[in-house]
């Protein structure tokens, strides 16, 4: 059985969110830990929904929770204690009950250290139930907020 790719949409919705690096995310080397740029993102993410009135405690507000059910993260360039990165979160359109972003992790140099990309799905708070469907909160965020070409 073979499982067809979802293709997303590439959006203009997107925020940038600068953090330095602090000392208790690096290695012994001084390095920033692999598994602190899965933060990173969520930083990203929260910065967006702030923007864009689509957080974690808006989209409760409706009833929903959003857990993270997929994440990529690609390392290009080391990143050091101290340093300031901006973090660049692009909303990707999809006509399933998702969100998808992708990053992008910029050092002070403008280089790209980082790129990922995370799936959330729409699970009810009542029951715990995954939403097959857009939650109507979503499809009207989507109409307000996309651009129609």
């Amino acid at each position: 059985m073979t499982r067809q790719k979802e293709i997303y949409k590439s959006t203009s919705l997107k925020e940038s969110v600068q953090i330095r690096v602090r000392f208790s995310e690096t290695d012994p080397l001084g390095i920033v830990w692999h598994g602190n740029y899965i933060k990173y993102f969520e930083e990203g993410r929260e910065a967006f929904g702030r923007k864009y009135s689509i957080s974690y405690l808006e989209i409760k507000q409706y009833g929903f929770a959003t857990p993270v059910v997929k994440s990529i993260c690609e390392h290009r360039k080391r990143v050091r204690y101290g340093e300031l990165l901006e973090i660049e979160t692009l909303y990707m359109d999809t006509p399933a009950a998702k969100l998808v972003f992708h990053y992008f992790i910029y050092n002070e140099q403008r280089e790209l250290v980082c790129t990922g990309e995370t799936v959330q799905v729409f699970t009810s708070l009542k029951d715990g139930m995954l939403s097959l469907y857009n939650p109507e909160f979503y499809t009207q965020w989507k109409e307000k907020h996309l651009l129609r070409f």
